[in-house]
C-alpha cells in the first residue's frame, strides 16, 4: 500500500523532488520534496483510490469511530469523502475562529461524547495536527485516532503523537516514497544519500553540493 500510494503521488506530481534546486518552506527550512495532496482530487482515480484506502484503514484500525474531522484547509475535502463512503457524520476544524458570526471553529454539528477520528493530509513536525485534536477535546469529542496520506517521518511528529496520546497511521511514507522514485528513474541514484539526510535533520540540510 505505501509504494503504491506514493506511485500514485508522484504520477500526478502530488509530490514533488527536486534534491539539486530545493524548495523554500514557510519555516525558512530548504526542502527537497514538496508536497500537496489536494492535487489529487483533480484526478478521480487517484482521489478515489486514497478515499477508499482511508476509508478502510478507519474500519480496520478506528472501528468504534463515530464522527470523522477534516483538517482545515487541506484535510476538509478528503475527510468528506471519507465520511461518506463510511456513512459517518462529517464536520471539519478551523486554524482558529471565525471572527463573525456564530465564531464557529468546528464547522459542523459534533454531540460530545463521541469517537471522533481526525483525518488529515500530510503530516509534517504534527504540530498543527494536533492543535485540532485539542480542539475536538476541548469540545468533549474523544479522538480516537487521525489518518494521514503521507507523513515525513520526523522523529519529533513521532514524539508529540505520543506525548499527545493519538495514534497515527499514514498511507505513505518518505521511505516508500523515496524506493518508488528510484525504481522509476525519477531521481538520480548519487542524489539518495543527500534525500535520506534530510530527514535526519531538516533544518540544516542545504541541498546537494554542486
Amino acid at each position: 500500500m505505501k509504494q503504491e500510494i506514493a506511485r500514485r503521488l508522484l504520477d500526478v506530481k502530488a509530490v514533488q523532488l527536486r534534491p539539486d534546486e530545493p524548495f523554500t518552506w514557510s519555516s525558512g527550512w530548504k526542502s527537497p520534496i514538496y508536497c500537496d495532496n489536494r492535487v489529487t482530487l483533480s484526478y478521480p482515480e487517484v482521489r478515489t483510490f486514497i478515499k477508499n484506502a482511508l476509508a478502510d484503514t478507519i474500519r480496520e484500525h478506528y472501528a468504534s469511530a463515530e464522527v470523522i474531522a477534516g483538517v482545515a484547509t487541506a484535510g476538509i475535502a478528503q475527510g468528506a469523502l471519507v465520511a461518506e463512503v463510511l456513512n459517518l457524520p462529517y464536520c471539519y476544524v478551523r486554524p482558529e475562529p471565525k471572527k463573525h458570526g456564530m465564531g464557529n471553529q468546528i464547522e459542523g454539528r459534533l454531540e460530545a461524547g463521541r469517537n471522533v477520528v481526525v483525518v488529515e493530509d500530510l503530516i509534517s513536525t504534527g504540530g498543527s495536527s494536533l492543535k485540532v485534536v485539542d480542539v475536538l477535546r476541548q469540545a468533549g469529542a474523544e479522538v480516537i485516532g487521525m489518518a494521514a496520506i503521507f507523513t515525513y517521518g520526523f522523529s519529533v511528529a513521532a514524539e508529540n503523537f505520543q506525548k499527545a496520546g493519538v495514534p497515527l497511521l499514514c498511507l505513505s511514507d518518505y521511505e516508500a516514497l523515496l524506493q518508488e522514485a528510484q525504481q522509476l528513474n525519477y531521481i538520480a541514484p548519487n542524489s539518495l544519500a543527500s534525500l535520506a539526510a534530510w530527514r535526519q535533520n531538516p533544518a540544516e540540510w542545504q541541498g546537494i553540493k554542486g
